[in-house]
């Protein structure tokens, strides 16, 4: 008799160039039980996703990233994974223009407002 696979947890690759607010959103993120990738920058974040042996659900990206801005990252990922769900995290949030399919989250906010966000994202 076989034993069905447990869930796996979704994958979340996040992207943000400050270690503490990155720090703290993996954190979240962990605490819901998710796996997360973090990146410090858009190069990471396209190693990661070039990388096609790594299931990645969703990438929660801040708009303002040096080098690369998250816009022009998600342009990049979506090259790569068509169909990948990006969450944008901005202190900007309701002057930010996502393309369709894309969705966004003011900073600050709050553990029930991301964890919320991403589960409507990946349901």
């Amino acid at each position: 008799m076989s034993v069905p696979a447990p869930d796996t947890p979704s994958t979340i690759l996040v992207v943000e160039d400050d270690d503490i607010v990155r720090m703290l959103i993996v954190d979240v993120l962990e605490e819901l039980e998710y796996k997360v990738l973090e990146a410090d920058g858009c190069e990471q974040a396209l190693a990661f996703l070039r990388n096609d042996t790594q299931s990645i659900a969703l990438m929660m990206t801040d708009v303002g990233l040096p080098v690369m801005d998250g816009r022009e990252l998600a342009k990049q990922a979506r090259i790569l994974r068509p169909e990948l769900p990006i969450l944008f995290a901005s202190g900007y949030a309701e002057s930010i223009d996502v393309p369709e399919g894309m969705s966004v989250i003011g900073k600050p906010f709050s553990i029930d407002q991301l964890r919320d966000k991403v589960k409507s994202i990946l349901s």
